[in-house]
Parts: structure tokens; sequence; C-alpha cells
């Protein structure tokens, strides 16, 4: 039996984050995958959508960008050039160079610090101080009779399609619905998005799914809200597209169906009930992002919450490995920045001002419309926006949103705000660049900090606080 610190079940961005942070603190590492080490990021998610968003941006600017140029610089991203798979060797070779032991197989908990690996009617078995479950999400399917008969595309196809579908349905309207309803829109597909929710990007700023919706509207996607599919028919509508019939009596169609309702976390088949954990429980693992869920077991990444993003499972892999090998560390999401990469980007962190006042936080919000800015006006903004939600008893940032060009960049001075606690006052006398989307935030800093001098002058309880001096705004 092999015996290692760390053994990793998944190796996808939060596992590979955790094997490099456990080869560098010199703990021994093996890593196991049944599939492609690096994961979904890098071959069917982040980096393809990507490729894919910018290619379908320079479209929509006159270039004359083909989907046959898209397809190719795509697979060229994914490392799929000329073959049908992609290859992961780089991935494979960078974790060995490290000094981690690579295991290809399907991985399985046997017993307290004992993973079973099988591969091709092969087992071996290791033996882990720590084991760590980073083994990802997959596309959720929706509960709609008939949905396995139709045309479905998931993530996969969505982002690796190497031919144009004649018309597209995307069930879902978080992320991957509106940035792939952008792509091929803008490639001249009649794209249809059916959200069962009053709002697209729901667990996103309100004003950003404003502004999601706009651009969507804008390169001729069709968005249908709260209505929700109930049933599929294969080839039932024109031209042969598939149908699907909607719960207020009305139908949408596409000759491709993309399921982008949600993910599921594929914990079933790992040997849990082997150390006590029931995964049908929906208590047993909270997807609240404390990472440990037994003495030297911890989940990370998608199964682990509290969201669903690239960078929360590089952060929670190395941060489970520190707490693992004994660093004075929990798990910080205050700062958790979310990025959509659609035209224009959105962005946001921290709390809505109802989430705060939720939390009890005394908060406000300073709006700056973007189309109004000098830098609005200067990139001919039609719609956007910069907000931010200040606490007042702290004096500090506890949430911002926006939707703008350049929005997934200028979002984390917002990000570095609220992890380190930084006074809005500091903030305000924060020299930025004119006229770039971050001089908005200056503006917004200025008129939060002068609201909250105004109010504490004017209350005599809190005469004695003199807030920092301030320079004015530009």
């Amino acid at each position: 039996m092999n015996r290692f610190d760390f053994v990793i079940i998944g190796a996808g961005p939060a596992g590979e984050a955790a094997a490099y942070k456990a080869r560098a603190r010199g703990a021994s590492v093996a890593i196991a995958d049944r599939d492609l080490f690096g994961g979904s990021c890098p071959f069917w998610g982040c980096i393809p959508s990507k490729s894919l968003l910018n290619a379908a941006a320079r479209r929509a600017c006159g270039d004359d960008y083909s989907w046959e140029r898209a397809s190719a610089r795509r697979d060229y991203m994914i490392n799929r050039e000329g073959i049908p798979y992609p290859d992961d060797s780089g991935h494979v070779k960078g974790l060995e160079a490290a000094g981690a032991t690579v295991v290809r197989g399907t991985a399985r908990i046997t017993a307290r610090g004992r993973v079973d690996v099988t591969e091709g009617g092969r087992a071996q078995e290791l033996a882990a101080r720590n084991i760590v479950i980073a083994v990802g999400s997959t596309t959720k399917v929706p509960p709609v009779e008939g949905i396995e008969s139709v045309h479905v595309w998931t993530n996969k196809e969505a982002t690796g399609a190497r031919e144009l579908p004649r018309s597209l349905l995307v069930l879902g309207g978080g992320p991957t619905g509106v940035e792939m309803a952008e792509v091929y829109a803008r490639f001249g597909v009649p794209t249809t998005v059916v959200q069962s929710g009053e709002r697209l990007l729901p667990t996103d700023h309100p004003r950003n799914s404003e502004a999601a919706l706009k651009a969507l509207e804008r390169d001729g996607v069709k968005i249908r809200l709260r209505v929700r599919a109930v049933r599929a028919r294969a080839g039932a509508g024109s031209d042969g597209a598939d149908i699907i019939d909607l719960d207020d009596g009305s139908t949408a169609q596409g000759h491709a169906v993309l399921l982008a309702v949600g993910r599921s976390f594929p914990l079933d088949g790992l040997g849990l009930e082997n150390v006590g954990i029931d995964v049908h429980d929906r208590d047993a693992i909270p997807r609240d992002g404390r990472l440990r869920i037994r003495d030297g077991l911890y989940v990370i990444g998608d199964p682990a919450g509290p969201e669903l993003h690239t960078h929360q499972g590089h952060y929670q892999g190395e941060i489970a490995v520190r707490m693992a090998l004994g660093d004075d560390v929990t798990p910080d999401y205050r700062a958790l920045p979310r990025a959509t990469y659609t035209d224009p980007e959105l962005a946001s962190v921290g709390l809505t001002l109802e989430g705060a006042k939720e939390r009890g936080l005394d908060a406000f919000e300073q709006v700056a419309d973007f189309p109004t800015t000098a830098k609005g006006y200067s990139v001919e903004a039609a719609f956007g926006h910069v907000t931010i939600v200040v606490d007042r008893d702290a004096h500090g940032l506890v949430g911002a949103a926006m939707a703008t060009p350049d929005a997934s960049a200028a979002i984390h001075e917002c990000v570095l705000a609220i992890k380190a606690r930084v006074p809005i006052e500091v903030l305000a006398d924060t020299i930025h660049a004119f006229p770039s989307t971050s001089r908005v935030f200056n503006g917004l800093f200025n008129a939060a900090a002068k609201k909250l001098a105004d109010e504490e002058m004017s209350d005599p309880r809190d005469a004695g606080h003199m807030p920092m001096p301030q320079a004015s705004s530009a």
C-alpha cells in the first residue's frame, strides 16, 4: 500500500491547487481522476467559453470572424486540435514535475484514510493522512417529461461544438445560459432563453440582471421569464426542431436544447458511507464552504459551496491543505468576486443592500448610471451601472456590483477593500486614473464618505466621531 500525506480525489482546479500547495509545503500527494486532469474549466468551461465570447464580440463589432475560425481557436485553447477529445498531458506533466503521484481511475473511499483507485479492472490502494474530495459538478438534468428524447446539450457540447446548430433553446438563465446565449446569437443562431424565475442571473445583483436582459435582447435573443419547462417533444417543431412545452401553455423550440438550470455534485459512489456520511442527507455535507467535514476529510470546490467559481476552488484547495497541516486559518468568503463575461461584463462582490439589511447591518447604497460617466460616454455605453453598499457603523464597504466593459477587473478594488476592511474615507482619498471605470468608484466613495460625515454631524450622539479628511472629487 502506498502512503501519502494527501490523497486528492478529483484533479480539477480545486484538486490541482491543493496538490500544488501540499507539494510546496513538502507534503506527499497522490491525485486521482477518472477523466481529464485539469477538470472542466480549461476544457469545457471557463477557457473555451471566454474564447468563444471573444470571437462573438469581434464578430459583433464587424470583424469577419467565422464560426470555423472561432471553433479552431477554441480547439487550440483546449488542446483539441484535430482530435475528438482534449489532451490533458500538460496538466499531468505539471503535477508530476511538482512531485505529485498521478493516478488515473475511479477513486472510492473504503475506510478512514483509505482510497481505492480502479482503472481497467485493476485497483490500487492508497493510504492517506488526509483525503480531499474535489470532484467538481455536472450538468443538472431538470425533471422534464421526455427530456431524454431531445437533442440535449450540456456545457460540454455548448463550449465544444464544431458546427453551429440551426437554433438554440437555453433552459436556465444563470451565467452559463446567459454567456452561451450571447455567443450563439452573435453568430446568427436563433436563440431563446427560458428562465423560471423573475429575472436572469437570479443570484447576482438585480441591476446586473437587468443589464444581462438588455444585452441579450440587443443581440436578438428571445427571453422567456417566469415560465418553466414541463414536457419535451423530439422533432415536433418547425424544420425538425425539438419543442419544449412550458407551464403557461406556450412552447419554445430549438434544434439543440442547452441544459443550464444548475449543477449536480457527483458524490454518489465515492464511498462516503464507509466513513459514516450519508450523501443523501441534505445536511451531511453543508454547502457553506467550511471544507473540513471529518478529521482528515475535506471537501473543496463546487460540492463545498458556498458558490460555484473556479477561483473559489483554487482558494479552497490551498486553504484546505493549510488547515490540514495545522495552520490557524479558516475560510473567509466576505470578498468572493463573481463575474459573468457578457458584453458588457457583469461583476459583483459581497452583499446587496437587501442582503446587508437582512444581516442586521445599517447599510446604504450609492449608484452611478454608467452611460453618464466619463468612461461610459467614451465607450458609447447604452446601459450599465456601478453600485456600492456601505455599512454606516463600520464606515466600510460590504458590497459592490457593476455592469461595465471591464467589470471583471475593476471589481477587484472593492474585493480588496472588503477583505482588508479599508475605511470608506481612505477609499475616497485614493487617486483613481481618469477616465477609468475605477474613477466611477472614486466618485461613489466620496459621496458615501460625505453622506456619513453629514449624518454624524447632524446626530449629537456621534459628535465625538471625527471622520478622516477627504479630498474633493473631480
